[in-house]
């Protein structure tokens, strides 16, 4: 008979249930390290160094579930060292990049799939619950926040994705005005530190 440590079975049999969660935690401790400048402060030296492009390309991972953590603490690195007016509109641009990638993946990937699932029992039964003025509003402004907030911005493109009366135009405006606010909120954080 092998002896296993109790609480080695246990983490082992959380990391099996839940991997994806393990590799969120995992991002959520890179990115302390990141901004932890005492860890490794030739990371913020290199962050420094790329300017204004690094900005755009931490703008682009600010969307990304696995990536947005980082990208705020790259975000906070960034604000000691830029213009965060400036900072966060190329920013916000490289968000609004990431987001049409999601955006028109949804859009034209999962088509079936969004059709197949607005025709659930469940989804078709909510749709008549709730009332409209909640549907036409509530909507867009919880996948607002979504978006403008360092939570992954799949969730809320989904949401805006999945519907038909947003077009492609007004969700890239929206998109980049809430990354853009979001990402200023994130740099005059990081500015004050």
């Amino acid at each position: 008979m092998q002896y296993q440590n109790p609480a080695l079975k246990i983490a082992s049999s959380y990391v099996n249930k839940y991997p994806k969660f393990l590799l969120l935690f995992i991002t959520f401790l890179i990115a302390y390290l990141l901004f932890n400048g005492r860890t490794n402060p030739k990371f913020h030296l290199f962050v420094v160094s790329l300017g204004l492009l690094g900005t755009f390309l931490t703008g682009i991972l600010f969307v990304y579930g696995f990536t947005a953590a980082p990208a705020t603490a790259i975000f906070l690195i960034l604000a000691q060292s830029q213009n965060i007016y400036l900072a966060s509109f190329i920013g916000g641009f490289g968000a609004l990049i990431g987001d049409l990638f999601i955006f028109s993946f949804i859009r034209h990937s999962f088509k079936d799939e969004v059709k197949k699932l607005s025709r659930e029992k469940i989804i078709v039964y909510a749709k008549h619950k709730t009332p409209s003025f909640l549907k036409r509003y509530l909507l867009p402004v919880v996948a607002g926040f979504i978006i403008a907030s360092p939570l992954p911005d799949e969730i809320g493109v989904t949401m805006i994705a999945a519907s038909k009366s947003i077009s492609a135009k007004l969700f890239s405006v929206m998109c980049y005005v809430l990354n853009t606010a979001g990402i200023f909120v994130i740099l005059v954080i990081g500015g004050s530190m």
